[in-house]
C-alpha cells in the first residue's frame, strides 16, 4: 500500500509542476522516471522476497517435530496462518494467490530438477535425504510395469535407511510394492508392518468354536465325498471335544471314548488339525474361499498361525489354505489388509525347507506383476523362489512315488528306514532338497518344481477311505494343475521315482490326446526314471505289515505285475515314446528295502525297471535311496545333472 501511495504522489507532482526550461524540463523527467522506477523494483523485490520466505518458512516441517512424529501415521502441516489479522483484506487474497502461483513453480521445477512428485508431496519442503523415499514411493506406483519393477529393486539397494524410513514406506506401499519386496531375496523385514490386532474372541467361545462356526458356516452340498468325509469329521470330532471339555462324554466315557483314545493328551489340537484338513480342501473351492474371507477367516486363521509357532504342521495347513485362497484374484487386497504379507515375508526366509516352500508359493500366486502361472494346492516351486533376474529357460518336475514327498523324497540319501509310518510321518527332519540345493545351483536358468499327492499302501490307512484314486484319475488331476502352473509353455524334463513314473507315462498319453494339452507333449525333451516298476512291483504281492493284510490300496493293485491295464499303459507309452524320439535314462536298485520290521523286499526288479528304451543303470541302493544321492559328487547326481544338461543343451544355450 505505501508503495502504490508513493507512485501517486510522484505523478501529482509530476502533472503539476511549473514550466520549466525544456532542457531541464527533459532531464528532471528522466530522473523522475528513474526514481520511480527503480523503487518500483526495489519495493517489489523487497514485497516478493518477504512472501517467498513467508510461504516457506510456513511449508517447512519441524526437524524436531518429525523426530517426535516419525513413528506416526501421517504428519499433518499447517497450511493456513494463525495470526487472525491476516486472514482478511487484501493483502490476505495478493498472498493467498501468490502462494498458488509460487507452488506452481515449485512443483514444475521439482518435475524438472528431481523428477515426478505425487501432487500431495509436492508441497513439502524436504530435506535431500528424504527426496529418495518419496521418488521411490512415487515410481512404485506407476502404470508403468517396468518403472514399478525398478523401484522396488532400487529400494532392496544397500541404503543408511533409519528405522522410521522403512516405516514410512511400509505405511505409503500398494499392495503390488509390498508383495514384490516380501518375493524380493534379501529384503528388510522392516519394510512390513506388523499385522494388525486380531479382534477378540466372543464371550464364552475357544478357539476350537470358531473354527468349527467358520467350517460349519461353509456350505455343505453339492462337494466330492472327500470334502463330505473331512468336513463331517472335523465337526463330529470338534462336538465330541466341546462336550468333553464341559464336562460331557469325555468325563463318563460312554460315545466320548472312542475319541479319548484318538485325542491322546491334547484333544483340542487334534480337533484343530481335523478342521484346518477340512479348510484346505473347502478352500480349492473358489466361492468357498469368499465364504472364508465374509466370516473373519483370515484373521482366526492367523491367531491360529501365531498361536501354533512351535508345530510346523500345524502352520503349513493354515498355509495350504491361504495359498489357494491367493488364487483368487479378488482376495488379494484382503489377504494384504490382514496382514499375512508381513508373516509370509519371515516364512520363506525360513531355513526349513517346507515353511519356505508353502511361504513361496503363496507369494507367488499373490504376485501378478512378474508371475502369470497359479500355483494349485501341491504343486511347489523349489526355484526360483524369489523374483529374479535370470531368464527361466526351461523346467524340470520332480514327481514323487508310493507313499512319497514333494520334499522328503528328493532329500539327499540319510540312514536305511524301514518303508513305516514313522517315515511317512517324522518330515520336520528333512531340510536338505537336493533339486533346491545343488540342482539350483548348477542350473539357475532351470524353474524346478515339485508336486505332492496323497498316496497309502492300504485303504486301512488312506487320509480320505471315502476315495479311489486311480493312476488314470491322478495323472488327469496332476495334469490340470501342472498346466495351470505353465508347464508345457517352455522345454520339459520330468523326473519321477517309483508309481511317479506311472504317473508321468499316463499325463503324457493323456496330453497326447488332447489338443488343449499338445504344448506339454511338443515341450517335453525327457524322462528320468528311478526304479520305476514299469511292469509291475512285487510289492503287491506281499502284505506291508500286519495292518496291511486286509484292503490293499488301489495304487498297490494297479502295480501289480498281472494288472491289464499297467501292461496296456507300457504298450501305449513306448510307441509314444518312440515316435516323439523322447530321450529316457533309467535307474534301478539292486538292494533289497526293508518293509516293516521282518520283510526284506526286492521292490523293483531289473526286468521290471527296463522301459524298453533308454539307457538302464543298475545302482547299488535300495528303492528308497535310488533317488537320494549322498553328495553332491556321487554317480546318481552327476548323471543325472548330466542328462540334463545334454538333453537342454540346445534350450539354455550351453
Amino acid at each position: 500500500m505505501s508503495l502504490a501511495a508513493y507512485c501517486v504522489i510522484c505523478c501529482r507532482r509530476l502533472g503539476t509542476s511549473t514550466h520549466l526550461p525544456k532542457s531541464n524540463t527533459y532531464w528532471k523527467g528522466i530522473r523522475n522516471i528513474i526514481k520511480f522506477t527503480g523503487s518500483l523494483i526495489v519495493g517489489g523485490s523487497l514485497f516478493l522476497t518477504y512472501e517467498v520466505l513467508a510461504l516457506k518458512k510456513s511449508l517447512t516441517l519441524d526437524t524436531q517435530v518429525v523426530e517426535r512424529e516419525k513413528m506416526k501415521s501421517y504428519i499433518y502441516v499447517q497450511t493456513v496462518s494463525l495470526d487472525k489479522r491476516e486472514n482478511h483484506g487484501i493483502t490476505y487474497q495478493a498472498r493467498k494467490e501468490l502462494h498458488k502461483a509460487v507452488r506452481k513453480v515449485l512443483t514444475a521445477s521439482a518435475k524438472i530438477l528431481r523428477g515426478p512428485f505425487a501432487d500431495t508431496f509436492s508441497t513439502v519442503d524436504v530435506e535431500d535425504h528424504e527426496c529418495a523415499v518419496w521418488l521411490l514411493l512415487r515410481k512404485s506406483m506407476s502404470e508403468d510395469r517396468a518403472a514399478r519393477l525398478q523401484a522396488v529393486r532400487e529400494m532392496l539397494e544397500p541404503r543408511h535407511w533409519r528405522d522410521y524410513q522403512y516405516r514410512t514406506l511400509a505405511q505409503a506401499c500398494d499392495l503390488r510394492t509390498l508383495i514384490g519386496l516380501a518375493r524380493s531375496k534379501g529384503s528388510d523385514l522392516r519394510f512390513f508392518l506388523p499385522p494388525p490386532p486380531l479382534p477378540s474372541l466372543k464371550e464364552d467361545s475357544s478357539l476350537e468354536e470358531e473354527l468349527r462356526h467358520l467350517l460349519a458356516s461353509l456350505p455343505q452340498t453339492e462337494l466330492d465325498e472327500c470334502i463330505q468325509y473331512f468336513t463331517s469329521l472335523a465337526l463330529s470330532e470338534s462336538s465330541q471335544s466341546l462336550a468333553a471339555q464341559k464336562g460331557g462324554l469325555w468325563c463318563f466315557g460312554g460315545n466320548g471314548l472312542p475319541y479319548a483314545e484318538s485325542f491322546g493328551e491334547v484333544p483340542s489340537a487334534a480337533v484343530e488339525m481335523f478342521c484346518l484338513e477340512a479348510l484346505v480342501k473347502h478352500s480349492e473351492i473358489p466361492t468357498h474361499c469368499d465364504k472364508i474371507e465374509a466370516n473373519g477367516g483370515l484373521q482366526l486363521l492367523q491367531r491360529l498361525y501365531q498361536l501354533h509357532k512351535n508345530c510346523p504342521k500345524v502352520q503349513r495347513s493354515i498355509m495350504r489354505v491361504i495359498g489357494n485362497m491367493a488364487l483368487n484374484e479378488h482376495l488379494h487386497s484382503t489377504i494384504v489388509r490382514s496382514g499375512w504379507v508381513s508373516l509370509l515375508a519371515e516364512a520363506v526366509k525360513s531355513d526349513d525347507i517346507m515353511e519356505a516352500s508353502h511361504a513361496a508359493r503363496t507369494l507367488a500366486n499373490l504376485d501378478r506383476d512378474t508371475v502369470q502361472e497359479k500355483y494349485q494346492d501341491g504343486v511347489f516351486v523349489l526355484h526360483p523362489q524369489y523374483r529374479t533376474s535370470q531368464p527361466i529357460k526351461a523346467d524340470v518336475l520332480f514327481i514323487h512315488g508310493l507313499m512319497g514327498a514333494a520334499f522328503k523324497t528328493w532329500r539327499q540319501q540319510d540312514s536305511d528306514q524301514a518303508l513305516t509310518d514313522k517315515v511317512v510321518e517324522d518330515e520336520t527332519r528333512y531340510m536338505t532338497c537336493w533339486p533346491k540345493t545343488w540342482l539350483a545351483r548348477d542350473c539357475p536358468a532351470l524353474r524346478i518344481i515339485s508336486v505332492e499327492y496323497d498316496t497309502s499302501l492300504s485303504d486301512w490307512r488312506a487320509r480320505c477311505p471315502t476315495e479311489r484314486k486311480s493312476i488314470a484319475y491322478r495323472s488327469n488331476e496332476l495334469l490340470r494343475k501342472l498346466r495351470a502352473a505353465g508347464v508345457g509353455d517352455r522345454p520339459v524334463i520330468w523326473v519321477s521315482h517309483s508309481m511317479g513314473g506311472l504317473l508321468v507315462k499316463k499325463m503324457l498319453l493323456e496330453a497326447f490326446q488332447r489338443p488343449d494339452l499338445s504344448p506339454v507333449v511338443n515341450n517335453t525333451r525327457g524322462i528320468i526314471f528311478y526304479s520305476v516298476p514299469h511292469h509291475g512291483s512285487r510289492l503287491a504281492e506281499y502284505s506291508v505289515n500286519a495292518r496291511y493284510l486286509l484292503f490293499p490300496s488301489l495304487e498297490v493293485k494297479e502295480l501289480s505285475k498281472d494288472s491289464p491295464a499297467l501292461k496296456k499303459l507300457q504298450d501305449d507309452f513306448l510307441k509314444f515314446a518312440k515316435d516323439k524320439n523322447l530321450q529316457v535314462l533309467n535307474f534301478v536298485e539292486t538292494l533289497p528295502t526293508s518293509i516293516g520290521s521282518m520283510i526284506k523286499l526286492h521292490v523293483v526288479p531289473v526286468e521290471s525297471a527296463d522301459l524298453g528304451i533308454g539307457e538302464l543303470i543298475p545302482v547299488d541302493v535300495n528303492h528308497l535311496n535310488i533317488c537320494k544321492p549322498k553328495t553332491k559328487d556321487a554317480f546318481l547326481y552327476q548323471r543325472t545333472l548330466q542328462f540334463i544338461c545334454d538333453t537342454l543343451a540346445k534350450d539354455l544355450g550351453n
